[in-house]
């Protein structure tokens, strides 16, 4: 009964580390790779929003993609990864000195949350069964991960990872029919860093569920090429291997470098600058890392309960700087 116990909170860790740590965060669009992927009109003013945490804004102008055109996975996914901002930010907790979203319950209102993935995936599907392309595999991709992002963060670990194995095949499809596609990248990136990453924890679980083995080094390589290359995933890469650096290689000094350009160009994004503010505290920099975690508190953020989540936030963080009254800063 403990190896099982052992097994089954293994596989929680790991399809949850890969897939909400993987995913949770947002698309970052660079215009020069544009031609890789065909994206519907507006959707790069979308992302900007999602960015932005402008997220009643995001998925308006997402809806109106989905509306203009109802056949392209996209619309259905930008949606989704609007409304991950506000899942992610209400989930969040300050622990183990950084903010991350670990674990929450199931809710009502995520149906419709995973009916947008479900959508997107069967769109493309159904473009697979006419005519298979590199872009379509990897909107099938996102739309498995995306749920296996959420299944991870609720602990239904087998959805999880049914899930997870799926979007792992469809990126893997989509690099093998156009190696230049960087934005699949992002999601191998993450698989093998994490795989190699839990070590011996992963090579047991490999063995008893057939979870393919990874390589952290060539993990940290895809992820750097999906920032350096990727259209709509450039951010979550650059989000994630920072956040990664921070958690689980102490490497603070190159994190903080990694996540600096997010925090500049979307300084409205709170987890942007609670992350960053994160990383000055771990290099000892209280200064730094109190005036982030204040820039997070003094941003306008739409959502009532995510507002009142990103104060509770603030507060855990400067309480660890030794601050109970942010008040006291000035």
């Amino acid at each position: 009964m403990n190896v099982i116990r052992a097994l089954r909170w293994g596989a929680k860790l790991l399809f949850r580390t890969i897939f909400i740590a993987a995913l949770p965060a947002a698309f970052l669009a660079s215009g020069a790779h544009a031609e890789k992927l065909s994206l519907p009109g507006g959707a790069l003013a979308v992302l900007d929003k999602v960015y932005s945490f402008d997220i009643n804004g995001a998925i308006g102008d997402a809806q109106r993609l989905e509306t203009a055109q109802p056949q392209h996975p996209l619309g259905y996914l930008l949606e989704a990864e609007a409304l991950w901002w506000r899942i992610f930010c209400t989930s969040a907790e300050f622990k183990f000195g950084m903010t991350d979203a670990r674990h929450r319950p199931k809710f009502a209102a995520d149906q419709h949350y995973q009916d947008l993935a479900a959508k997107a995936l069967s769109l493309a599907q159904a473009q697979l069964r006419d005519r298979e392309t590199a872009e379509m595999q990897f909107y099938a991709g996102l739309a498995d991960a995306f749920s296996a992002r959420l299944y991870g963060l609720r602990g239904e670990n087998r959805a999880s990872a049914r899930s997870g194995v799926h979007a792992r095949e469809h990126f893997l499809r989509a690099l093998q029919m156009d190696s230049e596609l960087a934005d699949a990248d992002f999601g191998l990136g993450l698989y093998n860093y994490y795989v190699d990453t839990l070590g011996a924890l992963a090579r047991l679980l490999s063995f008893f569920m057939g979870i393919p083995g990874g390589n952290k080094q060539e993990g940290i390589r895809q992820l750097e090429i999906d920032i350096a290359e990727g259209v709509l995933t450039s951010a979550s890469a650059r989000f994630y291997l920072a956040m990664d650096l921070n958690r689980y290689d102490q490497q603070y000094e190159k994190a903080l470098g990694i996540i600096t350009p997010l925090v500049e160009k979307y300084p409205s994004n709170p987890i942007f600058q609670l992350a960053r503010g994160d990383l000055y505290a771990r290099l000892g920099r209280k200064k730094q890392a109190v005036d982030g975690y204040l820039a997070a508190a003094a941003l306008s953020v739409q959502d009532a309960e995510c507002r009142t989540h990103i104060e509770q936030l603030v507060s855990a963080s400067l309480a660890a700087q030794g601050i109970t009254d942010s008040s006291a800063t000035h």
